[in-house]
């Protein structure tokens, strides 16, 4: 019991590292570990990184918020199509065999630590924006928001990822937010749709783990404040790096033991 403990402790603690840091959701750290690690049934797994996500982005918007880095209203289309379509996600996924989304799950976090690996957010931001036209969706924001939101949070409620990544790169290729206030603003927005994806998944749960939760969301807690604390020390690039090569792991350890020898 001590020793399970500590491990959802310190995943909760890499997972708030990892909000902190890049807003990047806890599915990326708790759902792995505790799948491969402990055992832990898929469809748990996912429930708990949607709560430590809850407790990881308060904090990590909190800090946001005392800078000036958030900017709610352009963002609010996104997070109520968001938060309806996460909850329709999290029923959606208790009818996926565990195995298959566990296997979903490491493909996800395998192609998220790819595309750090490869090129920064800042680099990728820059290239997209020079070489592709947007400006017939910048017509439509609304319209443009609230599918991006219906997609977000499909991710959220099936996946476990809350959206952080993903609504950051819609806040600033789609609304056109400053990159330090569309990270602040996709944090705060990930609150919601990893509150309403994690409470939806424990009605359907049979048994809610409060022990697992608990322990998971201090950890995240820990993570996020001192993360959110010291990242403007590391470099951008660096980080990247460092980020997705661990992505790579986690995500190709959970796919390898989700196949069939």
């Amino acid at each position: 019991m001590l020793l399970e403990s500590l491990v959802v402790l310190f995943a909760g603690i890499g997972a708030g590292a990892v909000t902190g840091l890049i807003g990047a959701s806890a599915v990326v750290v708790v759902t792995p570990v505790l799948i491969t690690v402990l055992g832990y049934n898929p469809y748990t797994a996912i429930g708990i990184s949607l709560v430590t996500d809850v407790f990881a982005s308060s904090v990590s918007a909190a800090t946001y918020w005392r800078n000036g880095n958030i900017r709610i209203r352009g963002g609010l289309t996104i997070a109520f199509t968001a938060v309806v379509a996460a909850v329709i996600g999290s029923w959606l996924s208790g009818d996926v065999d565990p195995t298959t989304l566990g296997g979903l799950s490491g493909v996800v976090i395998l192609l998220m630590g790819v595309s750090f690996t490869r090129k920064s957010l800042n680099e990728r931001l820059e290239s997209f924006r020079e070489t592709t036209d947007l400006s017939a969706v910048r017509e439509h924001k609304t319209v443009a928001s609230a599918l991006a939101g219906g997609f977000i949070g499909t991710m959220t409620g099936v996946f476990g990822a809350g959206g952080g990544v993903m609504i950051l790169i819609i806040l600033t290729f789609i609304l056109e937010y400053e990159v330090h206030t569309a990270v602040g603003t996709s944090v705060l927005i990930m609150i919601f749709t990893a509150l309403s994806g994690g409470v939806s998944h424990f009605i359907v749960e049979p048994a809610v783990p409060f022990a697992a939760l608990g322990i998971s969301g201090i950890g995240g807690i820990v993570g996020a404040f001192l993360a959110a604390r010291y990242a403007n020390l590391v470099s951008e690039e660096r980080l990247s790096t460092v980020i997705g090569m661990t992505f790579v792991g986690l995500g190709g350890f959970v796919v390898l033991q989700r196949l069939p020898f």
